[in-house]
């Protein structure tokens, strides 16, 4: 799976560790499909996934600055692309159905 995040997807993003599993910057209702697309994954280890303490799943800080991430993300590879700023703001709304910003 690419990332447009990284392109170290191997290790962890957080400790370094290998990576266990990937996350969707993106997530919920139909998201996790179009996040797939657009690159909007992170490689985490299982214990900042969904396992230890300082897992980012079921957590609302750690969710919400997720997607903010996501979306930050997608804009910035979008402006890349050559769209203007406000035009990735728009297109990001319109695909997810909502903006995090």
């Amino acid at each position: 799976m690419k990332s447009i995040v990284t392109k170290y997807t191997d290790y962890c993003i957080v400790c370094g560790r290998p990576t266990a599993e990937t996350h969707h910057l993106v997530f919920g209702r139909g998201k996790r499909q179009k996040s797939d697309e657009d690159g909007l994954t992170v490689p985490l280890c299982s214990n900042h996934h969904t396992q230890g303490k300082d897992r980012l799943h079921d957590r609302t800080v750690p969710e919400t600055l997720s997607k903010i991430v996501g979306q930050l993300a997608y804009e910035k590879h979008k402006v890349a692309e050559g769209m203007t700023e406000d035009e990735a703001r728009e297109s990001f709304r319109k695909r997810y159905g909502v903006s995090y910003l």
